[in-house]
């Protein structure tokens, strides 16, 4: 059995947290790594609502949050993948809460 180099809980705990919200369906347990990825001035005005099949729905406080983030998709999706390993999400869904 290899060994891996010891890694910090900030490298740990957004892989557990999205396995979690992967299992559960929950992406509220995700709100740590969004507020980190999106910044504190997009996260009031956000929150991941659920992660199914690499689909991450965020909730989002307008039609026109839901319009920029949308453009952002790519990006975000980068950077979230970065924090939460490659793969875990496919996509981004904007949904109005």
């Amino acid at each position: 059995m290899a060994r891996r180099d010891p890694q910090t809980l900030d490298q740990l705990l957004p892989r557990v947290l999205a396995r979690l919200a992967e299992q559960s369906g929950k992406g509220r347990t995700l709100g740590p790594v969004w507020r980190a990825t999106v910044g504190d001035a997009i996260a009031r005005h956000s929150r991941p609502a659920s992660l199914e099949g690499g689909t991450l729905v965020v909730s989002v406080a307008s039609a026109e949050w839901a319009h920029t983030l949308s453009r952002q998709e790519d990006s975000l999706r980068e950077q979230l993948n970065h924090r939460l390993g490659a793969g875990a999400v496919s996509s981004l869904v904007f949904q109005l809460e």
